[in-house]
């Protein structure tokens, strides 16, 4: 009879890229999942990308230029790149799910979104948007009384500002964090399940909220490789975007899907 290995990390089927063809069964507002399962999505995403590594690179660089480009315009630019990623993201999605099914990926991939529900996902980027600027708002109504205040140049008004200072960008911050967990699987929600953009960025948050640990050990992982993609003249990007995509389809397969 044999044993297993108590030394020995478990398996994560999420990582699995080459067995299953079927997201499974899907759970509505999605379910818990252990800690670990945050670097499994990122394993996951890492073997999505290792597939097809020259098509994810050239995407990389078409959606890094296309984003600089529009981003130049003032005000609109934004606005635009914020309204158009959940279009993009959603593309991309699907094209994983292509990769993860034996299907065939490549550039054409990147504007799937626009074949697929366009206009939820839109929406969703319009909310975004919004979201955005009710984020903000705190931060320029401390940031503003704050400049006009160290625009004397008294050195004791300016030191006693910084403080101020941060904690707007403090609040802004933890304001922000409702949004982002709002905003990760409404894309795929959308895309794989057709479900209206408000009711996705419901479920989106519901989802993160059961999920703290393993977003958590996600993060810090994130922001690991962030640092370390950014030394070889941020050459490093072009494997770590890919992978992030990659791992939110992991982390959607995982949280919203029951193996099948």
């Amino acid at each position: 009879m044999s044993q297993s290995n108590p030394y020995q990390p478990p398996r994560v089927e999420v990582a699995d890229v080459a067995k299953g063809s079927e997201l499974g069964t899907f759970i509505e507002g999605g379910r818990a999942v252990e800690a670990g399962q945050g670097w499994a999505w990122i394993v996951s995403g890492f073997g999505i990308f290792r597939i097809r590594p020259g098509a994810w690179i050239v995407i990389t660089i078409i959606l890094g230029v296309l984003f600089i480009v529009v981003g130049m315009v003032p005000v609109l630019g934004w606005l635009a790149n914020m309204l158009l990623m959940p279009v993009f993201i959603g593309g991309l999605l699907l094209g994983c799910k292509t990769t993860r099914e034996g299907g065939d990926f490549g550039v054409g991939d990147l504007f799937a979104g626009f074949r697929n529900r366009p206009g939820r996902l839109a929406v969703v980027g319009a909310l975004g948007i919004v979201g955005s600027i009710l984020v903000m708002i705190p931060l320029v109504l401390v940031m503003g009384k704050s400049l006009f205040a160290m625009m004397g140049g008294d050195p004791s008004t300016i030191v006693a500002m910084g403080p101020v200072v941060l904690l707007g960008f403090l609040l802004a911050l933890a304001l922000s964090v409702p949004l982002y967990m709002a905003l990760w699987f409404a894309p795929a929600l959308v895309v794989f399940r057709e479900i209206e953009p408000v009711a996705a960025l419901r479920q989106s948050f519901g989802a993160c909220l059961k999920n703290i640990a393993p977003f958590l050990l996600y993060g810090v992982v994130v922001l690991i490789l962030t640092f370390l993609a950014a030394i070889p003249f941020g050459l490093g990007f072009l494997v770590l975007g890919p992978v992030l995509i990659g791992s939110i389809y992991a982390a959607y397969r995982d949280v919203f899907h029951a193996p099948s």
